[in-house]
Formats: structure tokens, sequence, C-alpha cells
């Protein structure tokens, strides 16, 4: 059984990444509905968080259903991480996780997420800070280095650990590797299989279904995996994994009333937490991924682009369920690329 600190985590447990304006309360509902074993916040700003910001505060919502579950912070200043730290607690995750890993310029230039990698002493000192500053287990989320040129996980790696971390998801790409390029989990193994780490090992990156979680797992002896891109449209990634992973068996892929039965229920979550107008505006990015693959969706893809009323989407979604019945996508139809990039955050 893995466990963080004194958390259950399952004997090789899945886990939902954090990913901006994705990982959601809504959407982390249905993928917990299909085994999610630990899911996290979308990554909250600390300077957002001490400054009662509203878009920052309100990510720190979770329900009951979700746990065990992990508020990610991520920031440059290492009194504004305490304080973020300390208000993250209030709102009473399992685990505050630490964001060294966001690729994106106006984070990484600040020398925040993964744009700390160029400072290692910092980034040791602020986790030493955020450790000390809360109860609860603290978790890391990063990469293999900062750029070609210093790929130090495996160093990085034990001095976190050393500095008391109890779990650490290692992305398999660098600061500067775009998504579009294969993650390299050469090091994450060597992370692994250090034997000095005691702490579990999660490896990041190309997990899109059962046969690359296997890969992963028996190629990289990793303690569990943590999937991004390859849950978009596609909840259900965390029982198939789980499934091929005890037995080597796929099962089929949902049909069309199983789609719109789960897409209904992230958009009824949708309208409770946002309202309806910004519910039904925000779930847009969702619905090509929900229907990949279908044949001529393009006609409903406009008009589901254009409606801003939940009556009208419901009509519409029904007339999907009558146009496809008995229609079941066949694998190698879904092609997981990358709509938006799973180096967020």
């Amino acid at each position: 059984m893995v466990k963080i600190r004194q958390i259950e985590v399952g004997p090789f447990p899945i886990l939902l990444a954090p990913m901006e304006d994705v990982s959601d309360p809504p959407f982390r509902y249905v993928c917990k509905m299909f085994g999610a074993d630990i899911m996290y916040t979308e990554f909250i700003s600390s300077e957002g968080l001490i400054r009662d910001a509203a878009k920052s505060v309100k990510k720190l919502d979770f329900s009951e259903f979700e746990r065990p579950i992990g508020i990610q912070i991520f920031g440059h200043d290492i009194d504004s991480m305490i304080k973020a730290t300390e208000y993250a607690e209030r709102a009473n995750p399992d685990i505050i996780d630490i964001n060294y890993g966001c690729p994106v310029r106006k984070v990484a230039d600040r020398g925040a997420g993964s744009g700390i990698m160029n400072n290692i002493p910092k980034m040791m000192e602020m986790t030493a800070a955020v450790v000390k500053a809360t109860h609860l287990p603290v978790t890391v989320k990063t990469r293999l280095g900062y750029d070609e040129s210093r790929k130090d996980i495996v160093e990085i790696a034990e001095r976190l650990q050393d500095v008391g971390i109890q779990a650490i998801t290692i992305h398999g790409r660098l600061r500067t590797t775009r998504s579009s390029v294969p993650a390299d989990w050469t090091l994450i193994g060597e992370v692994k299989r250090n034997p000095r780490m005691k702490i579990p090992v999660f490896g990041n990156g190309d997990v899109v279904d059962g046969p690359s979680a296997k890969h992963f797992r028996d190629t990289y002896g990793v303690d569990g995996l943590m999937i991004a891109r390859g849950s978009y449209g596609n909840p259900w990634v965390f029982a198939e994994v789980k499934q091929y992973l005890h037995n080597g068996q796929l099962p089929e892929l949902p049909d069309v009333h199983e789609r719109l039965r789960i897409s209904r229920i992230h958009l009824q979550k949708s309208v409770e937490w946002k309202g309806e107008r910004l519910a039904l505006l925000e779930m847009r990015k969702h619905w090509s991924d929900y229907f990949k693959g279908f044949p001529n969706f393009k006609p409903y893809r406009i008009r589901i682009m254009g409606t801003e009323l939940y009556e009208e989407l419901s009509s519409i979604l029904d007339e999907i369920g009558h146009y496809y019945d008995g229609y079941t996508p066949q694998r190698g139809q879904q092609p997981h690329e990358a709509t938006q990039s799973e180096d967020l955050p």
C-alpha cells in the first residue's frame, strides 16, 4: 500500500494532474467517479491567496467526495508561500502540493514554477519553509531539470526528501521541453532506483491509456502514475488504466449515451459551482474532447459553441444522442493530441 505520510492512496495510485482551467471541482468529480486516487486543485498563486484575490480563493473549493485531495500552490517569494500555505491549510485539504513544474514564461521567468529549478538552494529553502508551516504532508510536482545542461532531478529529489516532502511527482520533460516532444522517463526511473529515496515517486508525461500506463509502470518501477491530457473528455481513463494494469484487458470505449451521461453530470456540477452562464461558456472546451472521433460532429460543435442557454444546449445533446445511437468509437479513432498543454501547470 502506497502512503503519503499516513494517507493510504492505494497499491498503485493513479493521480489526476493539476491543470489550469481544466481540473476544477466539476471535472475532478467525474474523474473521481471513475477511480482517480489522488487529485489536486488547479495551481493557485501564493500572491493571489494572501491578497484574497477572488479567483485564487475560489480554487480552494472541493467536496468531501474528492478526498484525498491536495491544494497546489506556486510562487517565487518564500514569505508569501508560507502565508499561502497557512491560508490553504484552513480549507482542510489532505495535502499541500508545491508546483515546481509550470513552464509558462510569465510564471517561470519570475522564478516560480519550473523557473525555480535555476536556483536549487532557494528551491530547498522554500520547500523547507512550507513543510514547517503546515501539519499536513507536503508533496512536490516538478520536472527533470531547468534545461539540457541541468538534468539534475536525481539530486533534487533526494534533497527535497531530506527537507521533508512526503511524495514527489516528476514530469518527464525539462522546463524548456515542449509537450509535443515525447516525455523522457529515464531519469524518473533513476530517481525511483536511488536507494536513498524512501518516499513515493510518481511519474507523469504521456500516460494516456492502459497500455502506456503499463509500459511506464513496468519499465520504470514508479509507485504510481499521474494523468494529464489523457483525461481530457476521457474521465473513464482511470478505470481503463486500473483494469488494464490488473488483467491486461481494455474495456470497450463508452458509447454516445454513456458520454452524454457523464458530460451532463460534468455540466450540472459546473452549473452548481459557477452558475449557468459561466458554466456553459467554460464547458465549451470540453465538448469536442467528449465526442472526439465522432464522424460529422462539426455541425453539433458549432451549435454548442453558439448557445448560452441551458435548455438549448440540453436539446442539442438530446439530438446528439439520437443521431449517434448505436455508434461506439473504436480505439485508434480518438488520438490524444494535446488540445491544451499537459505542461499546465
